[in-house]
């Protein structure tokens, strides 16, 4: 109950409608369509600058402190711009997108019984507008309705296969809704087979099948030589 008491005290509304009607059970194994068993409602928050701890845990190198990781800098900024930042320089990136409104994204946790908070998983979500990458051919524009994007779901090494990942899309459908979306896209892998964790960030189309989205169109994006296909959600 205490945890309850919680969400509902840091969350808006639709984003606890999310989390506490969010069918656990309806999944299949494998980091192929996004597995669902049975784990409780993670807690969703935004990633702010006071949560930048645990982005860093997420997104930041972890063999070396130099190492150019992500940061999930590559899809916001576009890949040539992000190839030009140092390890120091991505890192102060990610700090500025946390101190902005609204935040980059969304921060899940896992709240256990003895009162510690574990962060599980990030999903990158923003204006369409906002997201270099996005404005490439590969990814045709439907409308001209300033659709927000769902880029990047990421769970934490060494937790897949729980759910993790649905429940990063329903936050952050929620987290987009809440931020005066009218419509949202994705752009998951095309396949129902396993794939390599590295590759699996965009999810899965049958995860956001799960959440109401339908295909509206193909890409010219392969991860690992799986394509990726243009869903739309409307509010």
């Amino acid at each position: 109950k205490e945890g309850i008491d919680h969400v509902h005290e840091t969350l808006p509304q639709s984003v606890v409608s999310v989390l506490f009607t969010l069918t656990v059970a309806r999944g299949r194994a494998g980091v192929n369509a996004g597995t669902l068993n049975t784990m409780d409602p993670l807690r969703i928050e935004p990633a702010t600058i006071e949560r930048f701890n645990d982005m860093e845990l997420l997104l930041s190198p972890k063999k070396s402190p130099t190492a150019k990781a992500c940061w999930c800098l590559s899809y916001r900024l576009g890949y040539k711009a992000a190839a030009k930042l140092d390890a120091a320089a991505r890192r102060a990136e990610v700090q500025h997108l946390c101190q902005a409104e609204p935040a980059p994204g969304i921060l899940a946790y896992r709240d256990d019984a003895d009162g510690t908070s574990t962060v599980v998983g990030w999903a990158g979500v923003a204006p369409r507008a906002d997201v270099a990458e996005l404005s490439t051919a590969a990814y045709p524009r439907i409308a001209d309705d300033a659709p927000w994007s769902i880029f990047c779901l990421r769970t934490r090494a060494r937790m897949r296969k729980g759910g993790i990942g649905q429940q990063l899309l329903a936050g952050a459908i929620a987290f987009a809704w809440d931020n005066g979306a009218t419509v949202i896209e994705g752009y998951p892998l095309d396949t129902d087979a396993k794939v390599a964790p590295i590759f699996a960030y965009p999810g899965f189309r049958r995860m956001f099948e799960r959440e109401g989205f339908t295909k509206v169109a193909d890409t010219t994006s392969a991860l690992d030589g799986v394509p990726r296909i243009l869903m739309r959600l409307t509010r």
